[in-house]
């Protein structure tokens, strides 16, 4: 296409703000082509980059840790003792007191409703067991951790934890005696009781999490599709420094708020001891959505978007002299603000025009 024609047929209409792609007016029934050009607006230059390009969204999260907890009280008396808020209690270890006697926190999934005996069983019975093992009371040989049966094995396993805790060692588990929380080492987050208070049966003494730590993103509703369980993500602390993590989980119920309608994201930090002890942080996010290898990229803004459609880079040649190059986009990526594109007489290492900062 001669240089006359181009001339002729483009015209910068302006530039859009949100991406800064320039706009130009082209022929409609013109496709995308290689031509000699020379924008007067004020410009610099970048290079067409070749290798690996990851597609990023930017999201605002936030620091913290995983789970929330409620422990329901089941003894009835006066509140002994508690524990702190932010204070770390592992499993085993005695959670809170009343009437001076231990109320011992177990791992375990299923709320603890009835005392346990010998003959008894389900699956609160099989936790149980399960947990005497993990604690070290029985190896797997002497009691099944999968096993809903209260044997013999869970009696004496359960007397040597009763013993460790300063309970009675009866070798049956009194309803109120412990709390099973399905985390293996808990953080207190609240303190609902009040020491020297009387407490009943079914009320709310603490709020825990785990201390695994998690960041959670509200992500935009229309954007669920593009984010998945196992995606990789870069996230960036209040100091500025960055640690890896991966998506764990993607939210399927979504909530409106003055801000939009928005569903949870929660990851999981792969290098948590990095990230320090922060609770409650803001943090930025970005999750890598796609990855293409071996690809050529350019920086956002060098796009040239063609009012009839289709898009354009204004490559610098050697000599100095200034050619529109038709592209067509790929992956973009938002944290870096390049994107990949393929066109006829694009190559790494050409100098492209952008606009100038």
């Amino acid at each position: 296409m001669s240089a006359t024609r181009w001339t002729a047929a483009l015209a910068v209409a302006g530039a859009l703000a949100a991406g800064g792609v320039w706009v130009l007016r082209a022929d409609p029934f013109a496709a995308p082509a290689a031509t000699t050009t020379q924008s007067t607006a004020r410009t610099g230059l970048a290079q067409v980059s070749k290798g690996t390009l990851s597609a990023r969204t930017l999201q605002n999260g936030t620091l913290g840790y995983a789970g929330n907890h409620q422990i329901v009280n089941k003894a009835a008396g006066t509140v002994t003792e508690l524990p702190t808020v932010g204070q770390v209690v592992k499993a085993g270890k005695v959670l809170y007191r009343v009437d001076g006697k231990p109320v011992v926190l177990l791992f375990g999934a299923v709320p603890i409703y009835r005392s346990l005996s010998w003959g008894t069983d389900g699956a609160d019975v099989q936790q149980l067991n399960a947990a005497l093992v993990a604690l070290g009371h029985a190896t797997k040989d002497e009691l099944d951790p999968e096993s809903d049966y209260f044997g013999r094995a869970t009696y004496n396993a359960l007397r040597e934890l009763q013993d460790k805790a300063g309970l009675e060692e009866s070798g049956s588990l009194a309803l109120g005696q412990a709390v099973f929380v399905p985390a293996r080492t808990i953080r207190v987050l609240k303190v609902n009781a009040v020491s020297g208070a009387q407490t009943a049966a079914g009320t709310v003494v603490l709020q825990a999490s785990s201390t695994a730590r998690q960041v959670t993103v509200e992500l935009n509703a229309g954007r669920q599709s593009q984010v998945a369980a196992g995606d990789k993500v870069s996230i960036t602390l209040p100091d500025g420094t960055t640690v890896p993590g991966v998506v764990s989980e993607v939210g399927k119920v979504a909530t409106t708020s003055d801000d939009g309608t928005t569903v949870e994201v929660r990851i999981r930090p792969t290098r948590p001891k990095r990230t320090g002890s922060l609770d409650k942080a803001p943090v930025q996010v970005a999750i890598v959505t796609g990855t293409a290898e071996d690809v050529l990229s350019v920086p956002v803004n060098s796009l040239l978007a063609l009012a009839g459609g289709g898009y354009a880079v204004e490559v610098v040649a050697a000599g100095g002299g200034h050619r529109l190059v038709g592209v067509t986009t790929g992956l973009f990526d938002d944290s870096e603000g390049r994107v990949e594109v393929t066109g006829d007489g694009l190559a790494e290492g050409q100098q492209i025009v952008v606009p100038a900062s």
